[in-house]
């Protein structure tokens, strides 16, 4: 097990926090290059358990990565826009395209390239995970899969694919899983709840649109009213209703960052009308306190 390293002033030990984009950093370190670093690099989540970084890479047209080194990761991609060629030491290569996902295993050493040969933008999320200690001996390996690969179930108005873990046929030497949601435009879905032995990341990759936080009500307020007498004052003035005075709402932005409990209240996320609303939902062992 890793331990976490988050900035002291950072967080507030609250069961549900919300951080706009701006919070964590953007960098632009070459002319083709750009990056949004939500853990690991210089944002204030330096590692959550063992997930090092997860960061969205844009990469200019006729540039990239060329050949360097890595050892005792799991790299995983997911890919956003655009065309990234991908080739390794073990033989690995292939192009991916958005809705692609990617796995490399580093074992003790490997290198491997990422470029972009096209005449378009690349967008990808990138996660590095320290693989587990059990698998670092084990040789280095690549795995792609595509979309139509990927299992998928609808939660409200919303497509949920299985990257990491639950149903994913993505082999993995990491402890998590990961999904990723796609909501459609003006819909709703439900925020999968972690487990108890678990915290929930979750990185807007795509697309506005808001939250709604279902805060507990105030203790024996609603049992000590009859739901008959509840539902006649709401039906007369619904802006009193039990839900709404309960209920916590805010905007979601591309890139911006959501850290909950098990213990968090219920969770919805609405999609703007105009476009379909993106993330990923990582779920990592306790990182929170």
């Amino acid at each position: 097990m890793y331990d976490s390293v988050i900035a002291p002033h950072f967080l507030h030990c609250l069961p549900f926090q919300h951080f706009p984009a701006e919070t964590f950093p953007s960098i632009h370190p070459v002319h083709w290059l750009n990056s949004h670093f939500a853990v690991g690099g210089w944002s204030p989540l330096q590692r959550l358990s063992g997930m090092l970084t997860a960061h969205m890479t844009r990469i200019a047209p006729r540039n990239g990565f060329t050949w360097h080194p890595h050892r005792g990761l799991e790299i995983y991609t997911w890919m956003l826009e655009g065309t990234l060629h991908h080739e390794d030491t073990t033989g690995g290569q292939g192009d991916l395209n958005p809705g692609d996902f990617q796995r490399m295993f580093s074992g003790d050493w490997i290198e491997h390239q990422e470029l972009n040969l096209t005449d378009q933008p690349v967008r990808v999320i990138q996660i590095w995970f320290a693989a587990d200690l059990k698998h670092r001996g084990l040789a280095p390996h690549y795995q792609q899969l595509g979309r139509d690969q990927l299992p998928q179930r609808r939660i409200g108005d919303a497509t949920v694919f299985s990257l990491i873990g639950l149903d994913s046929p993505m082999e993995q030497h990491m402890t998590g899983r990961l999904t990723a949601t796609t909501v459609d435009p003006g819909g709703s879905t439900q925020v999968e709840a972690a487990n108890p032995d678990e915290d929930l990341f979750l990185y807007i990759t795509d697309g506005a649109g808001h939250f709604v936080v279902e805060q507990p009500a105030p203790p024996g307020r609603s049992a000590r009213r009859n739901e008959a007498q509840r539902n006649a004052v709401e039906s007369q003035h619904p802006e009193r209703s039990e839900a709404k005075r309960n209920e916590v709402e805010g905007p979601l932005d591309q890139y911006d960052v959501i850290l909950a409990r098990p213990d968090s209240p219920t969770t919805a996320i609405t999609a703007a009308p105009a476009q379909p609303l993106h993330y990923l939902s990582f779920y990592l062992p306790r990182f929170l306190s």
